[in-house]
């Protein structure tokens, strides 16, 4: 092991708790408080649950830490090796090194609580948000995960969410959502797999170079991408948008919300999350956000420019000129609604009036309320659902099979 790796080795063992872990309690409760309504009963987090919560700060993904240090320092693998083993599986490398087979070993066992019948439920419950997917990925998910500056450093420090690199890099993150959520889209070999697979790789090569950066916080932040971090990122996609589509006037059935959670829960095991964080029903994905968003920091610089990128690049669409200013505007609707006023105030967004969810909401009611209970409507509104994403996906990305995903969902 080379000095720096045994340095990061110390700093991930030996670090206290992050002071950033309930640095602003009032800021804390007050965001958490709705979700203190739905997260069960005695919701606040046990003694072992809170030291679940600091120790998470600590932990990084060590199965793909493993490998990015073949290849950082014992150069036994090769980037090459592993895009060929992640496309053809691990036989198909000659003479594998131990490390890579290793690693695909872990991610190739699947787990055997994975239900395939599940999981193609849970795409089919994904796809009926069709267009409106789109604004809960966009305004719920990433921008409400801004609200929080707790992981947002190792984003910042990439560069790759400001400017003009923000478009393509939410155009990245909507085809490896896209991907997941297609029919068969995580049977091993197919996008969603191979994506979240890569991303994984991804994150922990980010990690590794921020380990070794004598100017990284541990602390203030911990590890820089630790499992704390990367359960509130799984949760932020699959049980925020859960109760935020019922707000867009989805229809959600019990049975569609255990299918989505099965499928988030396996995406986010292939991802490197620890088997504890994983939210196998929303039940248990609102009690875990819970209990994350309790001990969460406020927003701070980081939040104000990630946020601003992400509004400024909706403009940023095929065709430009008032169709960016119609998207921009509908987007800053939209983020109004979810996020509210407040939320937008501290992010140092203008708000604006939900004219455009307002639109939205009807509709949504009509198709999954009443379309959706009637023989045969359940398939009317999946179809419905996938022709309102292929029509967004096209106005706002364009062709996203030219999009190439090179990093982390959001990042």
């Amino acid at each position: 092991m080379s000095i720096c790796s045994s340095y990061g080795a110390a700093m991930t063992d030996l670090v206290a708790t992050p002071t950033r872990f309930g640095a602003d309690p009032e800021w804390s409760r007050r965001i958490a408080r709705p979700l203190r309504l739905v997260a069960g009963r005695d919701p606040e987090p046990t003694a072992a649950e809170l030291d679940r919560l600091r120790a998470g700060l600590r932990r990084r993904d060590d199965p793909a830490h493993d490998l990015v240090r073949a290849v950082r320092e014992e150069h036994s693998v090769t980037m090459p090796q592993f895009r060929e083993a992640l496309e053809h599986g691990i036989d198909a490398v000659p003479d594998a090194p131990v490390a890579l087979r290793r690693f695909f070993d872990v991610v190739e066992r699947r787990p055997s609580w994975v239900d395939d019948a599940l999981l193609e439920r849970g795409e089919r419950a994904m796809q009926k948000l069709g267009w409106d997917g789109f604004d809960l990925l966009t305004w719920g998910s990433l921008l409400g995960g801004y609200r929080s500056a707790a992981a947002l450093e190792p984003l910042v420090r990439s560069g790759r969410l400001l400017g003009t690199s923000a478009a393509r890099r939410t155009a990245e993150t909507s085809r490896w959502f896209l991907a997941c959520i297609e029919d068969g889209g995580l049977r091993r070999g197919a996008e969603g797999w191979r994506l979240s697979v890569h991303v994984r790789v991804m994150h922990a090569f980010v990690n590794y170079q921020l380990e070794h950066d004598p100017g990284w916080e541990w602390e203030l932040r911990g590890t820089p991408i630790n499992q704390y971090d990367q359960a509130s990122t799984l949760a932020v996609f699959s049980t925020t948008p859960l109760l935020q589509a019922r707000l867009l006037g989805f229809r959600v059935s019990r049975g569609d919300s255990r299918a989505v959670m099965h499928l988030w829960s396996y995406i986010g095991w292939l991802m490197g999350v620890d088997d504890h964080w994983l939210p196998h029903t929303e039940k248990v994905g609102r009690r875990i956000i819970y209990h994350l968003l309790s001990h969460d920091p406020g927003p701070d610089e980081n939040s104000r420019v990630l946020a601003r990128a992400l509004v400024d690049s909706q403009a940023d669409v095929p065709g430009g000129g008032w169709r960016g200013r119609l998207a921009r505007e509908m987007g800053l609707s939209s983020a109004t609604f979810l996020n509210g006023r407040r939320g937008m105030h501290e992010l140092g967004l203008p708000a604006r009036l939900p004219w455009y969810p307002a639109l939205r909401i009807p509709a949504n009611v009509f198709w999954t309320h009443l379309v959706g209970r009637l023989p045969g409507g359940d398939d009317l509104v999946v179809r419905r659902g996938r022709r309102g994403r292929d029509l967004r996906v096209r106005l706002q990305h364009g062709d996203l099979t030219r999009v190439s995903p090179t990093g982390a969902p959001g990042e």
